[in-house]
């Protein structure tokens, strides 16, 4: 890119060398801030002084930016805590670059860690660049600028660095208390979207903890369906017409997903035009919403294991709907009378380890929300256009799903003087800690941590395929990057293709009827599969076994207090034993439910104890899970 002149050089004197890294460091940001039009502060509110120290700082309608003694001092002081221990340990965020003296302190002094600069005025960047000297900082690896627009990069550059930290932490957040006052809800749904990508973790753990033997127990009942149903990878493209989706080839059908959400409701009388023109993509909960209306879907997806999720499908199986399914989904499910069974991609290392050793499915990206792997779905059928109603991730008019929705006839049904239906309504309003944000009509609508957690996701995945153009009929729902709002009626512009979808669809179908139930085939799987469980069982066994004796060693060690010389030996068979497990074939089936625990603290104390204490709790932990695995999956023939 040709680098920009400013107005006066003699103004500027770093903006010819700062350009110029941009420029090879950091593809597209030089356009971005020197962009007109958008987030941009007034010349007039903005007043350049220089400090005691002689560095230039600024002032925001009279207001200092910086420190008009010391500038750079005072970011060092900002990150004192970090050098100190404390704080967490990921990525710094700096809120508020100014003249950047913070991030060049966290550069400095934290060279380890990643830094990512948010600012909300592209032109106060701009102005830095012109002013300071910034090539230490830019030059630094692991920087990322989140510029100005709603702050949603914020995801994206946490997903960049997310592996960069050799410990797995939360971002440690330093604010510039001015810039963060003046934009104070900017920069509040900046760190909004944080707390939500923090949040990921925790909630991954307490499902885990809650729900993780069920799946172990689901997948030890389907696991013959991984070796007797096709998977989703047979039916990429067939939006397409097996080319790549090009928005301007005629011959790419469009996809209609039906969400969950109230903005389901609005749209409940179209549907039969709906069908005419799309290939129809429903999620378990709203499909009796869909089937309620005289439409059946071509696809119909179902992914959460547990029991009440597979009541959502209770009479609502269709003979003219595909049901699409995760392996550890509840086992009847898989038994319901749909037209026909595709699987998923296993999200479990069980499922997976049988999967990729038999048949694999095609994976589906998964975000905490069947709409999440939904949207997927529809990607991976080739659709270069993807309308989609009652995605609201909010709760417009204080409305948490589309009317008769299991949850809500469920409440009524429960309902009684003391505990009317309304009293569920408030539970689900409330629990999942609700906040305003911006809605996608303008003005704010009521969401909570969960939904703007889903939101993330599809903002990330919308960045990820920018051909794709995902439409909202729901208008009041959260507004999503990515997620462009438009009216029924230029869904209702689109041409009839229903003989042409039937058409696609039925030939796609017997293609895979035909190569996948092969007799040979067919034979060949089941081979493998059998393969598969004696090489799961073995391994497990080994395992059980290796952790069981680590932990034998550990605690007999414990009991004796061993002089120095015996102590390397027990540390060199524990070792030995370590490296077993870690090289086994199945060691992530067997960690699946390992419980990280408590880590005892060695400082202090005798750390060979300590280490011997942590390692007889984790060698247990580990026998124990990987006994939980073989035992769910001892008996399952492989016939």
């Amino acid at each position: 890119m040709k680098i920009p002149k400013t107005e006066n050089r003699a103004d500027a004197p770093f903006w010819e060398s700062n350009s110029a890294i941009l420029c090879k460091q950091y593809p597209g940001l030089l356009e971005e801030i020197t962009r007109p039009g958008g987030d941009l502060l007034a010349n007039e509110d903005m007043q350049i002084a220089i400090s005691a120290s002689g560095a230039p700082v600024l002032a925001i309608r009279g207001l200092y930016v910086h420190s008009p003694r010391d500038p750079a001092r005072e970011g060092r002081r900002l990150l004192e805590s970090i050098n100190d221990g404390g704080g967490p340990k990921g990525p710094i965020i700096i809120l508020g670059f100014g003249f950047g003296y913070t991030a060049q302190a966290a550069a400095e002094l934290a060279p380890e860690r990643p830094v990512i600069i948010v600012e909300k005025y592209r032109n106060l960047l701009q102005k830095a660049m012109e002013l300071r000297d910034m090539g230490k900082l830019l030059l630094k690896p692991n920087i990322a600028f989140v510029p100005g627009g709603s702050g949603d990069g914020i995801h994206a550059a946490l997903s960049l660095f997310e592996n960069a930290s050799a410990e797995k932490s939360a971002p440690f957040v330093i604010r510039n208390r001015t810039l963060v006052d003046l934009d104070a809800e900017w920069y509040g749904a900046v760190e909004s979207r944080i707390r939500t990508w923090t949040m990921r973790d925790d909630i991954n753990m307490a499902t885990l903890k809650r729900f993780g033997k069920r799946w172990v127990r689901n997948l030890s009942r389907n696991a013959s369906a991984i070796r007797d149903l096709p998977g989703i990878s047979r039916l990429a493209s067939i939006a397409s017409n097996g080319n790549e989706p090009d928005a301007a080839d005629g011959e790419t059908l469009p996809v209609f997903l039906a969400a969950a959400g109230p903005g389901l409701d609005s749209i409940g009388p179209l549907l039969p035009e709906i069908r005419r023109r799309c290939i129809m993509v429903a999620v378990d909960t709203s499909l009796r919403f869909l089937l309620g209306k005289g439409v059946d879907p071509d696809f119909a997806l179902v992914v959460d294991p547990q029991f009440w999720n597979s009541r959502h499908l209770d009479r609502a199986a269709s003979a003219h709907t595909y049901l699409i399914a995760e392996s550890a989904v509840y086992p009847p499910a898989l038994r319901l009378p749909f037209k026909g069974v595709y699987l998923c991609g296993s999200l479990f290392p069980l499922g997976s380890f049988i999967e990729q050793r038999i048949d694999p499915k095609g994976l589906l990206g998964a975000g905490g929300s069947v709409a999440t792997t939904a949207w997927d779905f529809a990607r991976i059928l080739g659709a270069c256009e993807i309308w989609i109603a009652g995605l609201d991730l909010a709760f417009p008019s204080l409305k948490t799903h589309f009317k008769g929705a299991l949850f809500e006839e469920k409440s009524h049904a429960e309902s009684g003087r003391l505990r009317p239906a309304e009293t569920w309504l408030v539970h689900a309003l409330r629990d999942g800690l609700p906040f305003p944000a911006p809605a996608n009509t303008g003005g704010q609508v009521l969401t909570d941590r969960r939904l703007s957690l889903y939101a993330a996701w599809f903002e990330n995945r919308f960045r990820q395929f920018p051909a794709i153009h995902s439409r909202s009929l729901s208008a009041g729902g959260l507004a999503i990057a990515g997620l462009e709002p438009a009216e029924t009626k230029n869904l209702l512009a689109l041409p009839g293709r229903r003989a042409e979808i039937d058409s696609r669809l039925k030939a796609a179908c017997s293609r895979i009827e035909a190569d996948f139930f092969a007799p040979e085939e067919t034979r060949r799987r089941a081979e493998r599969y059998a393969g598969a469980l004696v090489s799961l069982l073995r391994g497990l066994s080994t395992i059980k076994r290796a952790a069981e004796k680590g932990a034998q060693i550990a605690e007999q060690a414990m009991r004796r207090n061993p002089p120095p010389a015996e102590q390397n030996r027990i540390l060199a068979a524990l070792d030995e034993i370590t490296r077993a497990i870690t090289e086994s074939e199945v060691k992530e089936v067997a960690g699946f439910l390992f419980p990280p625990g408590e880590i005892t603290d060695t400082s202090g104390g005798d750390p060979f104890h300590s280490y011997l204490k942590n390692a007889a709790r984790l060698y247990r932990s580990l026998a124990e899970t990987a006994g939980f695995n073989a035992e769910a999956m001892q008996g399952k023939s492989p016939v």
